[in-house]
């Protein structure tokens, strides 16, 4: 049977408007499940853990639960391999933080063009301990990266490859599994970035054979938390970055400084058994009909004269329908405001894939402004859909880009 998304929009109460919500890749709407979780941690145990009175074990009982959900949702061997933070950002720059005494100079570090600066920053700074850093770029025409540049980049000081599973911007599916068995071979370790994976397919830690894999939770129907996987001996060799008193041994808190937002991690525990629910192989379940949405929107935007799609110009089973655009002669930072007119939401701009965003020419700096953030030429348009929103909205959105961008 095909996945009917009206199942699913009941269980989240953010989509009761007349607003058709189409910046999920930027965070989706959460479950009431995680919602009521939330409460109910303020309601009964705003505590400390760590405690013998009843209270403060009940917040231990909760994040222990909630890291042994996703790790089985993820696959992941052991619920010690798994660290909470506050956003994928924060974690990927604490295990560089880690990684870093370990840094030889002369050592290969490959980071991709395509990525989230979150994914890319942290080991760039690494050249400052003498590595070299190595850039592997797509192809300009297609976006698509090739796995013979990867060879060609891994050399046998390579310690470290970077990618991510999914673009945020261009929206494929990369093959992680063939990029992992590439840097594995060069004795190279690898660390992915899920976020824009996690929301569309079903994570599977040990069958991809990732060293380090993170991903945001506020992006997977759950509170603003995200989690770091990290293979338990990768973990147990690093170096601790929290207080000088907590174990090396200690995991996951030699690599959490400040510890936990308890009543968040509580939330995001109910995520795996909603995805779940969904059938058998999880998110992998509404693959078709995310993609019947992609195709949907593609077709429309291949139909425009003036019209460029950056990324993969089909629906397909690897693109996820996170779809970017830019029309010929409109900046993208204009066309946005007027659709938000019709009470559709979508965003334009670089989505922190700047150094992407710049390769392509898709973006200027503002000379004229203050703060190296901000943009003359925005980027791209970005329609962001997952599983819960509906062909009917699809065609709202192509209705409204009709008449926006003729």
């Amino acid at each position: 049977m095909s996945f009917d998304p009206n199942g699913a929009r009941a269980r989240f109460p953010g989509l009761v408007t007349d607003w058709v919500l189409f910046d999920n890749a930027g965070g989706s709407q959460i479950l009431d499940s995680a919602m009521d979780r939330v409460r109910e941690a303020f309601l009964t145990s705003h505590v400390q853990p760590g405690g013998t009175y009843a209270a403060s074990q009940k917040v231990s009982e909760r994040v222990d639960a909630a890291t042994r959900e996703w790790a089985a949702c993820w696959n992941a061997a052991d619920p010690r391999e798994l660290v909470f933070g506050a956003s994928t950002t924060q974690l990927f720059q604490n295990l560089s933080r880690a990684i870093e005494p370990t840094i030889q100079p002369g050592d290969g570090i490959i980071v991709c063009e395509v990525d989230h600066e979150a994914n890319i920053g942290p080991w760039v700074r690494l050249a400052s301990r003498g590595a070299e850093i190595r850039w592997w770029r797509p192809n300009r025409e297609t976006f698509e990266l090739s796995l013979d540049d990867l060879s060609r980049l891994l050399t046998k000081r390579t310690r470290l490859v970077s990618f991510s599973h999914v673009s945020n911007v261009l929206g494929h599916i990369n093959p992680a599994r063939e990029i992992v068995r590439l840097a594995h071979d060069a004795g190279a370790q690898v660390v992915i970035d899920g976020v824009s994976y996690a929301p569309h397919r079903r994570v599977d830690v040990r069958a991809i054979g990732a060293d380090f894999y993170a991903a945001s939770v506020y992006k997977v129907y759950g509170p603003h938390q995200s989690i770091l996987y990290g293979r338990l001996d990768r973990l147990e060799a690093l170096p601790p970055i929290n207080h000088y008193f907590i174990p090396a041994d200690k995991l996951p808190h030699k690599l959490a400084p400040g510890g936990y937002n308890f009543e968040l991690v509580h939330g995001a525990g109910a995520v795996p058994q909603y995805l779940a629910s969904l059938g058998p192989r999880g998110l992998d379940e509404v693959a078709d009909h995310e993609t019947a949405l992609a195709e949907r929107v593609l077709s429309f935007l291949r139909s425009r004269k003036g019209v460029r799609i950056i990324g993969l110009p089909k629906g397909a089973p690897d693109r996820v329908p996170t779809i970017s655009f830019v029309v010929e002669g409109r900046d993208p930072t204009e066309i946005v405001p007027k659709v938000d007119a019709h009470r559709v939401g979508i965003k334009a701009g670089d989505f922190y894939a700047r150094r992407l965003c710049d390769a392509l020419g898709l973006t200027k700096p503002d000379s004229s402004s203050v703060g190296a953030g901000t943009l003359a030429q925005g980027g791209v348009v970005r329609a962001s859909l997952v599983h819960y929103n509906t062909l009917a909205e699809a065609d709202r959105l192509c209705a409204v880009l009709d008449q926006v961008i003729s």
